[in-house]
């Protein structure tokens, strides 16, 4: 009879996991969504960002990417990878990190939400190999864009991709990316979509689909 009860305890609790364990994951969507909220109050939204989005091939949306340390710093952050599907409905999202170091005279912690839009399928493809480094020779050209500066009207309209990022204060554009490496979650993916997927299969194919990440998705459409 315990032998049963252990089992059965046992059985409940690897059920559970789940549900349990995509609480990370979850958290990461829910953020890019409100994310996405705040950025769409910003007064150049309409001018510098949405017309980006709506040309966009993919976003990928990092709402917090944390840069901070003493002397020794570093940057670190997880996002989510949309790409638009040839119907024109996004996909589900593929989960990636963010990690960087740097060197120097630095001290404290400051988080910054950073929405990269994806103008080609030279930078799509580039993303989804298993890591992506910023400032490498990779043939891709990467834009920040800061506040008052209209990504329509920049002399730079040919870039890949377009990097908006946003502090506490709003949008700005210091944002240092160089040495910066992107990579995939494919342990986070396997969770939230309860099954061993890549990147591109999500994000290309439409291979799986979470109904929880649907509200991110419908942001991004209207």
């Amino acid at each position: 009879m315990m032998l049963k009860r252990f089992a059965l305890i046992a059985l409940l609790a690897l059920s559970s996991v789940p549900a349990f364990a995509q609480q990370d994951q979850q958290q990461t969507v829910n953020s890019a969504l409100t994310t996405l909220e705040r950025m769409k109050n910003e007064p150049s939204y309409r001018d510098s960002i949405q017309p980006k989005i709506d040309q966009a091939r993919a976003l990928l949306i990092v709402p917090a990417l944390y840069k901070g340390g003493f002397i020794f710093g570093g940057q670190y952050g997880n996002g989510v990878l949309l790409a638009k599907l040839p119907d024109g409905n996004w996909s589900y999202p593929s989960f990636y990190t963010m990690e960087g170091g740097s060197f120097g005279l630095q001290i404290g912690l400051e988080s910054t939400a950073v929405i990269f839009t994806i103008m080609s399928d030279k930078g799509l493809h580039a993303v989804l190999n298993n890591q992506f480094k910023f400032g490498a020779d990779t043939g891709l050209t990467v834009l920040v864009v800061g506040a008052g500066i209209g990504a329509s009207t920049t002399s730079n309209l040919g870039a890949d991709m377009y990097a908006f990022s946003m502090s506490g204060i709003g949008l700005y554009g210091g944002l240092s990316l160089e040495g910066t490496v992107l990579s995939t979650r494919e342990s986070w993916n396997a969770v939230y979509y309860n099954q061993e997927v890549t990147s591109r299969a999500i994000v290309l194919d439409n291979a799986v689909s979470n109904p929880k990440a649907d509200p991110l998705r419908d942001i991004i459409a209207h």
